[in-house]
């Protein structure tokens, strides 16, 4: 049941986290522009490298290593210490790194300045020791607060397109503060370090293996929008930004499962279980496919006329854009069950780094010829190739290891299922005027009109779900 309530934590964040750009993003799209929201994505994206670097790969390595470690007290809190110094030393040398290339750029040096505050909140950040402890609730709350706040000042501050800065600047600030509240709880979970036998460096190798595949999924993640601000303007950064916020936004309440399973999968591996490290993924593939297929099918159907309404009528090409990307939230859900719930624990990095590896150099190929040809639809078209190449490289990893009979044995119900609701809301949506009454009618129609059909077909996820119910009622 940890998991459960583990997942109801992420799942409830993630929630909030797609209301607040519901709230935010019509009001920066209309008062920032595509100009200013494009200069937002394209530095965004430049310092990102920076606090990638810097992090080398600390998030995914320290959360698997106190899952490992959890019940050794002397052991967890060492590691947090040695782990965490490490990564202030590597984040100070990415913040030189950035200074020299503030220096030698020409252009954006508010801007880049302003985002640089991401490079010093990655060193204060520590949720990766809660996350290996399955203690979700902390950072959980800690980030409602943060992004609660951020709203306000947003809407207090921002007043017009010359207040891109200051937009920044709320985003990154907030971050480094949200970062900063979870300290004060240090004093419960571990000790003052052992500095005769502090071993920092004995880290940098494993987490560097981590890093790795990091870079890897950061470029097709991020490059996109460098390459699209270098080669065809940051307006299609920012029409880029925005079609990819609202994909992985939706994305956001599939992945959590991602967050909630490895230190759990990773545990259950270190107490080599593995019968049920397999339930485990069999159940988790079945849950993310249930939901991935209905949000891609439900977010292409009402974009075309959601877009433009909700972002304004400079982002009506997002629109077009949206149905496209949709494709990746069944890709990256698979990816995510397969890659960071189950070849991570298990210590499989070396075939994570190459699948993801794998994407990197699809995207890098594809990206060129497909932007000059297509632009901002050819990084599209990128991005969904590169997130099918990834899933189809695990698929093969795995096949030694997994049953694909019960891998896959329910995708056709809820492929039938997702096709069935997409034609209804599409329909409402092609027939609707754009309005909030409309799109929610269509929302709540394309669930119901699912749920029945996943009713009437009975996937997995029907069994398990009456499971669960039953040992609540215990």
């Amino acid at each position: 049941m940890k998991i459960v309530k583990n997942y109801l934590y992420n799942v409830g964040y993630q929630v909030f986290i797609l209301i607040v750009p519901l709230l935010t993003t019509p009001y920066i799209s209309r008062v920032l522009g595509s100009y200013g929201v494009g200069v937002n994505a394209y530095t965004n994206s430049v310092v990102t490298y920076f606090v990638l670097f810097g992090s080398i790969g600390v998030t995914l390595y320290g959360n698997r290593t106190i899952a490992y470690q959890r019940d050794d007290f002397k052991k967890r809190s060492q590691s947090f210490w040695e782990i965490t110094f490490m990564r202030f030393i590597t984040i100070i040398g990415a913040y030189v790194a950035f200074g020299i290339f503030f220096m030698i750029t020409d252009r954006y040096h508010e801007f880049y300045f302003a985002q640089s505050w991401q490079i010093l909140a990655a060193a204060l950040d520590i949720s990766w020791f809660f996350m290996g402890l399955e203690d979700f609730g902390k950072t959980v709350l800690r980030n409602f607060a943060v992004k609660i706040i951020s709203v306000i000042m947003i809407f207090t501050f921002i007043k017009n397109s010359s207040d891109v800065n200051l937009y920044i600047l709320i985003l990154t600030l907030s971050t480094l503060f949200g970062n900063l509240t979870l300290w004060p709880y240090m004093r419960k979970y571990v000790r003052k370090p052992d500095w005769h036998n502090l071993h920092i460096w004995q880290h940098l190798r494993p987490s560097l293996a981590l890093f790795v595949p990091q870079i890897a999924t950061q470029i097709y993640l991020v490059l996109n929008k460098t390459m699209l601000g270098a080669m065809d303007g940051v307006n299609s950064s920012g029409y880029y930004e925005y079609s990819d916020r609202i994909v992985k936004l939706v994305l956001a309440v599939v992945t959590a499962t991602g967050t909630v399973m490895l230190p759990r999968m990773a545990n259950t591996f270190a107490k080599k279980d593995f019968k049920k490290l397999n339930e485990y993924l069999y159940r988790s593939f079945d849950f993310v496919t249930l939901l991935s297929v209905a949000m891609a099918f439900g977010t292409a159907a009402v974009s075309p006329k959601f877009a433009p309404w909700f972002m304004g009528s400079q982002f009506t090409v997002t629109g077009k854009l949206i149905p496209i990307e949709s494709i990746i939230i069944v890709m990256i859900a698979w990816s995510n069950a397969i890659g960071t719930q189950y070849l991570l624990p298990i210590g499989k990095n070396k075939e994570y780094t190459i699948s993801v590896t794998g994407g990197a150099i699809a995207n890098l190929i594809l990206n060129v010829p497909l932007i000059l040809w297509l632009g901002v639809y050819g990084a599209i078209i990128s991005t969904v190739l590169s997130e099918v190449v990834v899933t189809l490289i695990q698929v093969l990893f795995v096949r030694n290891r997994v049953d694909y009979r019960r891998l896959f044995s329910g995708l056709w119900k809820y492929l039938l299922s997702g096709l069935i609701m997409y034609a209804v809301v599409y329909t409402m949506n092609a027939k609707m005027n754009a309005g909030f009454k409309e799109f929610v009618l269509q929302i709540v129609v394309g669930m119901v009109v699912y749920t029945v059909m996943i009713l009437l077909t009975r996937p997995a996820p029907v069994h398990y779900f009456g499971i669960i119910r039953s040992k609540i009622k215990r």
